[in-house]
């Protein structure tokens, strides 16, 4: 069976998509996906550039263009210049999918003042800058998508993730105001808000596991939520801006 978001389509078909968070997981899945969608995509990452070059040689299997850049989403400078670089490349741009993003469990007594701003840098920050950067492109393209990525740390406050589930919520009023602000250049800006999901991240990967309360009884797929970001950024997204979907399996049904 195909995975969700991985069949073949040309809605994409001379867009340009750039995926941050994109080496691995869900941001792979995202390139991937909308590469299966005719895009070309910039596939960034902060520092595992060699997979990053193997997910570029993915979606060019697939047939489109693509180039791995490199850039630490907690340096503005930095993102500034992998946004100018990806536009100076590709001659346009017209989906920003904002994925990267740091998740640390630490108490909120152990958290200093240095760990707060670097996880709001890198989670919330990078957000604000990457969209500032982009948006001359995106107003051109005419119909440029915005996603970003909140998560269910944003929704349910977890513990030991004070510093996460900030910066998570504050991208989910982020997003909303940019919805807002965007609509007259016909730009559409969601946000899409994983809840666990089977990805590679370590050792913090079995805590993030230990929720039994999932009504579904298991973890989303990273090609589950690259589903709805294709979703998003396609056609069928043409008359949604401002939203935050949930992706958790129904862990739970309250809104943010």
């Amino acid at each position: 069976m195909t995975e969700p978001g991985m069949h073949k389509g040309d809605e994409f078909a001379g867009k340009v998509a750039l995926v941050t968070g994109a080496a691995r997981n869900i941001g792979r899945a995202i390139a991937l996906s909308l590469a299966s969608g005719g895009a070309k995509v910039a596939v960034v990452t902060r520092s595992n550039i060699e997979q990053a070059r193997g997910v570029v040689a993915e979606v060019k299997a697939l047939g489109c263009d693509a180039e791995a850049y490199a850039a630490d989403m907690a340096e503005p400078k930095q993102v500034e210049a992998m946004c100018d670089a990806v536009i100076k490349r590709f001659g346009r741009l017209d989906i920003l999918v904002l994925n990267a993003a740091v998740r640390e469990h630490v108490h909120f007594d152990e958290i200093s003042y240095d760990d707060w701003r670097r996880i709001l840098a890198t989670n919330l920050d990078s957000v604000f800058v990457a969209t500032k950067a982009c948006l001359p492109a995106l107003k051109k393209a005419g119909d440029g998508r915005i996603v970003t990525f909140a998560g269910v740390t944003a929704l349910l406050g977890l513990k030991d993730r004070a510093h996460v589930a900030a910066s998570k919520h504050g991208i989910v009023g982020l997003t909303k105001a940019m919805a807002q602000d965007f609509a007259e250049f016909g730009i559409r800006v969601n946000c899409v808000s994983p809840g666990q999901i089977d990805t590679k991240r370590g050792t913090s990967q079995e805590r993030h596991r230990a929720n039994p309360n999932i009504p579904l009884a298991r973890e989303g797929t990273p090609h589950e939520i690259a589903g709805m970001v294709r979703s998003l950024c396609g056609p069928a997204g043409a008359y949604m801006t401002g939203q935050t979907i949930h992706i958790n399996g129904g862990l739970s049904n309250s809104g943010v």
